[in-house]
């Protein structure tokens, strides 16, 4: 086992005196360590593989985990052993713990256009934009585990008064909902283990060993929670890398690595600077970004793969000719080297950059695939229909019978809802089941129980039909009984409309096709959607190029890249600039550059169209900041200048960047 491992990997496998920080480098085998120790965990340790738990940030990681260890345990995973995400892991401890919580065991999980809506209907604003930033707020104050009561004192301005306002009643629509929303998943289970020391040796007993992947990523609730699993024993690897800290805006805080050290005097600090990823040339260039940042822990990336190709940097005209330089270079290049599409991936800093390159690449018939982008299961319209098709297979699912009661609405509203829920909580049954109950009339008015009970009895009537009929035939039934399409068009303007109910057809459509095909009924359909929505959306096999905003891309790596876009005001973007944030931003462009493999191709546009203006920008400072041994391409001439001129233009740069920060 040993034989693939350097040194440094090693130790962070071995050592087990104590608490233990692994800083682990981009491409410098983080998941190898994590996967490795848990296998050494088991084998040579003799620990009860139901006694560790890997911790990840999404569901993709926690899976090539799982296949990782049962690869290097002979192709089956241990039985018992947690891999799961933070959320997954609050999920697991809420259920089995419901009554500490307030909670039945069934409860539901409300996502954010849920709560976004809640939040909405509490303001009684029909506003959906000031509804999200309040939303945001609130969920920024669970993060850091601030109560209402606290938020009141600490808001600021009229956005985070009106939101510190709404802070404690949406936590009790919530709860009259029998639902919790993401950010509960972390705090509830925090504040069961530190209210009832009981239930936390419980879990403590449980989890003896803890391995945290992405430890830079974790905000202050998710770090009370592992301080509350690792105990005073402090039995956990926590692997991260402070340079790749990029989520401060949802949250995410770096102070939780100086917390680490404080927290845990003994903490063992173990340094992966060899990368197995990159050339050395982009590895100097990351370095000399980076170490423009306030360090925590010092490091060096290197590498062995030899020198490589000299990053280029190119000047474009505007945005519509970056996106042809970039489409022309991907087409000449694969042609030239017999490379796969999918061998090259284009970054930028927002989505909205992705749409001149997408028609570039149409234009020149390359295939590509985007990342982060909307999965067709996410949009609302989408949703709707599956909530019906949910609370037809499992009555329990309450987040399903309160989208599909609202969507369309039938008369049904929040006093309504919250009332049932109350009864609903008292007595642990479901929404759907307390209708039904004799208890439920003291609580409900006759008008308001007749709408609930006309509800109930059509899904009722639906669960009937669907094991008898065609799918596609009862899909129909469905969409004309709830007069879902006038409904689109009551509410939206007549393109929006047009183009929901479109994806509402093609929806209908194919799960129609479906069932006819593998000759399922509505029922068992449903559950194949719970998981095809469950699936990640790229496709491994799809040979295309990746477009991915540089957040999205964290965690991937591709033989070429193209960073498009790297200029003052959009990489560092404006607000941080203003805000003097920058040191993100740098993150963030360190690890656009940690991507690339073998050539990095970087560019900024000398005008940009901002709305109906179009403005002048400048390189983004970044550029001068990643040393001199840079290949400057000049658009005038398309031709590369000379090492000489290239240093030159570098010095330029710096100095005109410089004179621009001391106006500032």
């Amino acid at each position: 086992m040993s034989a693939h491992l350097n040194a440094p990997q090693r130790e962070a496998i071995r050592y087990l005196d104590g608490p233990s920080l692994v800083l682990a480098g981009a491409g410098s085998g983080k998941t190898r360590v994590i996967t490795h120790k848990i296998v050494w965990l088991v084998n040579e340790c003799g620990i009860n593989p139901a006694n560790i738990a890997a911790i990840t940030f999404t569901n993709k990681a926690a899976r090539e985990m799982s296949e990782r260890v049962a690869g290097l345990m002979g192709g089956r995973a241990p039985g018992g052993l947690t891999v799961c995400t933070f959320h997954a892991l609050g999920v697991r401890i809420i259920r089995q713990e419901a009554k500490h919580c307030g909670l039945k065991p069934q409860f539901s999980i409300l996502d954010a256009s849920d709560t976004v809506q809640i939040v909405s209907e509490i303001a009684r604003d029909a506003d959906k934009g000031i509804a999200k930033q309040m939303q945001w707020q609130i969920s920024s104050w669970k993060n850091a585990m601030i109560t209402p009561d606290e938020a009141a004192r600490l808001a600021e301005n009229e956005l985070s008064s009106a939101a510190a306002t709404l802070y404690a009643e949406y936590e009790r629509t919530l709860r009259a909902y029998q639902a919790v929303d993401f950010d509960d998943l972390i705090a509830l289970p925090v504040l069961l283990f530190e209210n009832h020391p009981e239930v936390r040796e419980r879990w403590q007993n449980r989890l003896r060993y803890l391995l945290i992947d992405e430890y830079q990523d974790t905000n202050r609730a998710q770090y009370r929670l592992l301080r509350s699993l690792a105990g005073v024993r402090g039995a956990f690897t926590a692997v991260g890398d402070d340079d790749q800290a990029i989520y401060a805006w949802r949250g995410a805080d770096v102070e939780n690595l100086k917390l680490l050290k404080q927290d845990y005097p003994a903490l063992k600090v173990i340094k992966l600077e060899q990368n197995y990823r990159s050339s050395a040339r982009i590895l100097a260039a990351a370095n000399t970004l980076i170490a423009n940042n306030e360090k925590l822990f010092e490091k060096r990336l290197w590498s062995e793969h030899g020198a490589g190709e000299q990053i280029v940097i190119t000047n474009c005209r505007d945005a519509e000719h970056e996106a042809e330089s970039v489409a022309m270079k991907i087409s000449t290049h694969k042609f030239e080297h017999r490379t796969r599409f999918s061998d090259y991936a284009v970054l930028y800093r927002g989505n909205h950059q992705a749409r001149l390159i997408e028609q570039q690449l149409r234009n020149n018939k390359i295939p590509y695939v985007i990342s982060g982008g909307q999965s067709f299961f996410d949009k609302a319209e989408i949703r709707d229909l599956i909530a019906y098709l949910r609370l037809m297979v499992n009555e329990d699912d309450d987040l399903a019978f309160i989208r599909a009661i609202t969507m369309p609405r039938r008369g049904v509203g929040a006093s309504t809802l919250e009332a049932l829920g109350n009864y609903a909580g008292r007595r642990h049954v479901s929404l759907f089941a307390a209708v039904f109950e004799e208890g439920v009339t003291q609580h409900l008015n006759p008008r308001q129980l007749e709408l609930l009970q006309e509800f109930a009895g059509f899904i009722n009537r639906i669960q009937y039909r669907a094991p008898r009929e065609p799918a596609a035939q009862l899909l129909e039934d469905l969409l004309s009984a709830i007069r879902y399409e006038a409904w689109l068009f009551e509410h939206h303007d007549p393109r929006e409309a047009e183009s929901k109910w479109s994806n509402v057809r093609d929806f209908v459509g194919w799960l129609g096709r479906k069932g006819e095909e593998d000759g399922k009924n509505l029922l068992e359909l449903t559950q194949t959607i719970a998981l095809i929505s469950m699936l990640d959306k790229e496709d491994a096999d799809f040979d295309g190029v990746q477009l991915a905003t540089l957040h999205a891309s964290k965690g991937l790596e591709f033989k070429h890249v193209f960073m498009i876009g790297v200029e003052e005001g959009l990489l560092p973007h404006q607000s941080s600039i203003d805000e003097e944030k920058i040191d993100e931003e740098r993150r963030l462009m360190y690890v656009g550059i940690t991507r690339a493999q073998r050539t990095l191709n970087i560019s900024w546009c000398e005008r940009r169209k901002m709305g109906k203006e179009s403005r002048v920008c400048e390189p983004s400072r970044f550029i001068a900041e990643m040393g001199s041994d840079l290949k400057m391409n000049d658009r005038k001439t398309n031709t590369p200048v000379s090492r000489e001129d290239g240093r030159a233009r570098v010095a330029n740069l710096m100095a005109m960047l410089e004179n621009r920060i001391a106006k500032d």
